[in-house]
C-alpha cells in the first residue's frame, strides 16, 4: 500500500467512525427504527448519498465496525500458544469486546444491537462469518500440531460455536444485570458454564 492509498484508508476509516458515531448517539436517543438514514447525515453534515458511500445499509453503521476486528481476532488466535487449550485460547478472542474505560458507552451500545430485532440479526450473521473464519484458523493450528482435524470432525466447529454462544449469552446477562460488573466477568462466566471436557 502506498502513501496516498494509506492516507486515503486512514480518511475513510475517520470518517466512518464520526457517521458510526453520530449513528449510535442517535439510535441511543431517538430509537433505531425512528433514526434515518437522512437524521444520519444531518448530524455529520453529510448528504444521504455520501452516508451510503460509506456503508451498505442502516444496519452496517453499528455492526460493519466488526470487519475490522476481525484480522485482529484471528491473529490473537494464531498467536496462542500451541499447547493452549482450544477454549482458552477462544476465550483471549473475546478481552477486546470489554470496555473498561467507557462503561455506559459500552452498555448504551450493546442494548440498542441486542434490543433492536434488525441489528441484533445483523449482528449474528455477522458473528456466523466470524465463526466460519475462526474454524479455518483452528483446523490450520490443528494441523501444524500435526493432530489434523478430520473432514468430517465437528469439534472446531462445534467449540466454536459454544464460545460464542456464550458470547452473546453473557452481553444478554451483562445487560441483565444492568451492567453490573465488567463485561469480561460476564464472559468468563458464561464460558466457565460449559467449558468442554478435557
Amino acid at each position: 500500500m502506498n502513501v496516498e492509498s494509506g492516507l486515503r484508508e486512514r480518511t475513510r476509516r475517520a470518517v466512518q467512525r464520526e457517521i458510526g458515531e453520530a449513528a449510535l448517539s442517535l439510535f441511543i436517543e431517538r430509537g433505531y427504527d425512528a433514526t434515518t438514514i437522512d437524521d444520519i447525515a444531518a448530524a455529520v453534515g453529510m448528504s444521504q448519498r455520501s452516508v451510503f458511500r460509506y456503508f451498505a445499509t442502516k444496519e452496517d453503521i453499528v455492526v460493519g465496525k466488526m470487519d475490522a476486528t476481525v484480522p485482529v481476532m484471528l491473529q490473537t488466535l494464531r498467536s496462542r500458544p500451541a499447547e493452549e487449550p482450544v477454549w482458552t485460547s477462544l476465550r483471549h478472542l473475546f478481552f477486546m469486546l470489554d470496555e473498561p474505560g467507557r462503561p455506559q458507552t459500552a452498555e448504551a451500545t450493546h442494548r440498542v444491537l441486542l434490543e433492536t430485532p434488525a441489528l441484533f440479526a445483523a449482528y449474528l450473521r455477522k458473528l456466523q462469518l466470524i465463526q466460519d473464519a475462526v474454524v479455518e484458523v483452528l483446523r490450520e493450528r490443528a494441523d501444524m500440531a500435526g493432530k489434523p482435524y478430520a473432514v468430517d470432525d465437528p469439534a472446531p466447529r462445534a467449540v466454536t460455536a459454544a464460545a460464542f454462544g456464550c458470547l452473546v449469552a453473557a452481553q444478554h446477562a451483562w445487560l441483565a444485570s444492568g451492567a453490573a460488573g465488567s463485561l469480561g466477568d460476564a464472559i468468563d462466566r458464561a464460558m466457565a458454564t460449559v467449558a468442554p471436557r478435557i
